[in-house]
C-alpha cells in the first residue's frame, strides 16, 4: 500500500516561499541594469570606432579626390611636386606582416604544445610559459632596438648568404646593407610569436579531459592525439589568435619604423630598404603640409580598411571552424 505524506504550511515556510517568490524580481533588475550597461559600453566603442573612421575620412578626402584609385598603383612620393603613392607602403606592409604570420605561426603553436603537453617537468614549463609572457611585455621601442644592434649584425651573414645563392630571384637580388625588409619580417616574428603562443596554450588547455583521455583509450600515441584530437577541438580559438597578431603586425609601428629601412623608392627585395603604412605615417605626419596631411590620412584609411577586412576574416574563419569541430 502507498501513503500520503501532507506538509503542513508554517509561518517560516510561508516566509521563505514569499522570498523566492520576490528574488526573481530582484534578478531581473539586475540583469537588466547589467545588459543595459554592457548595451551602453558597446555602443561607446562602437562610436569612438565611427568618429575616428570619420575623422580619418574627412582628412583624406582632398587626397581621394586629387588622386582615387591610383593612391594605390602608385609609388611615387614626391611633396616637393605633391605626387603621391601608397603602393610601396601597402606592399610593405602586406608582405612583411603575412611572411612573420607565416613564420610565427608554426613557432607559436608548437611552442604552446611544449608548455601545455606532458613532454617536460612542470616546473620548466611554466618557467617557459613566463618568458614568453614577459616577451609580451617590452617595449617595442626597446625590440627596435634591440634589432638595430643585436639582430641585424647577428643575421647579416645569414642574409649575405641568401644573396649569394639566391640572387638570381626578385626577392634576393640586392646586397644586404643594414636596415631592411628582412629585419623588420623577423623582429614581427618576435613581437607576434607571445600573441600566438598564448592564445593557442590557453585554447588547448581548454579541451575537456575526456577528449584525450578517450584517444589515448583506443591506443593512439600522444603526436597522435595532438594532432587529430586536441588541436582540431581548439582550431578556432587559435585562429582567432592568429588573425588577431595579424592585425598587431599590420598596425606595429615603432619597432618597425626603426629596422625597415623607410624607403620610398619600390624594391621587390626582401634584403632592400622598404616601408610600411604605419611607418611612413610616424615618419612624415610630424612634418607634413598641405595635402601630404590628406595623403597620409588617405594611407591611414586604407590601414583601417586592411585591418577591418582582417577582422571580418577572422570571424569568418572562426565560425566556419566552430561549426565544424
Amino acid at each position: 500500500m502507498s501513503s500520503l505524506s501532507t506538509t503542513t504550511a508554517t509561518p517560516e515556510s510561508l516566509a521563505g516561499a514569499y522570498t523566492l517568490r520576490r528574488r526573481p524580481m530582484s534578478e531581473k533588475l539586475l540583469d537588466g541594469g547589467f545588459r543595459n550597461l554592457t548595451m551602453g559600453l558597446a555602443a561607446l566603442v562602437a562610436t569612438v570606432l565611427l568618429a575616428i573612421l570619420i575623422t580619418v575620412f574627412s582628412g583624406a578626402r582632398e587626397a581621394i579626390a586629387e588622386f582615387g584609385a591610383s593612391f594605390l598603383t602608385s609609388s611615387a612620393w614626391d611633396p616637393v611636386n605633391e605626387k603621391y603613392g601608397a603602393f610601396t607602403a601597402i606592399y610593405g606592409t602586406l608582405v612583411s606582416s603575412f611572411l612573420a604570420l607565416l613564420l610565427a605561426v608554426p613557432l607559436g603553436i608548437g611552442t604552446a604544445i611544449f608548455i601545455t603537453e606532458d613532454i617536460i617537468p612542470s616546473s620548466l614549463r611554466e618557467a617557459i610559459g613566463l618568458m614568453v609572457e614577459l616577451l609580451a611585455a617590452i617595449p617595442s621601442v626597446v625590440l627596435g632596438l634591440w634589432a638595430i644592434f643585436v639582430m641585424e649584425p647577428a643575421i647579416r651573414p645569414l642574409l649575405n648568404l641568401s644573396h649569394k645563392l639566391l640572387g638570381w630571384t626578385p626577392l634576393f637580388n640586392t646586397v644586404p646593407q643594414g636596415p631592411g625588409m628582412a629585419p623588420a619580417i623577423l623582429i614581427l616574428v618576435v613581437m607576434i610569436l607571445p600573441i600566438i603562443t598564448a592564445i593557442a596554450r590557453d585554447a588547448l588547455n581548454q579541451v575537456p579531459i575526456e577528449l584525450r583521455q578517450g584517444a589515448y583509450g583506443i591506443g593512439t600515441t600522444r603526436w597522435g592525439a595532438i594532432f587529430n584530437i586536441i588541436l582540431p577541438a581548439a582550431i578556432s580559438a587559435i585562429v582567432g589568435g592568429v588573425m588577431l597578431a595579424l592585425g598587431r603586425a599590420m598596425g606595429e609601428t615603432m619597432a618597425v619604423t626603426m629596422i625597415i629601412g623607410n624607403a620610398l623608392n619600390f624594391n621587390v627585395s626582401l634584403l632592400a630598404p622598404g616601408n610600411t603604412i604605419a611607418s611612413m605615417l610616424a615618419n612624415q605626419f610630424g612634418e607634413a603640409d598641405g595635402i601630404q596631411v590628406s595623403a597620409l590620412m588617405y594611407a591611414g584609411l586604407i590601414l583601417m580598411l586592411l585591418t577591418f577586412l582582417v577582422n571580418v576574416a577572422a570571424q569568418w574563419i572562426v565560425r566556419k571552424l566552430s561549426l565544424r569541430y
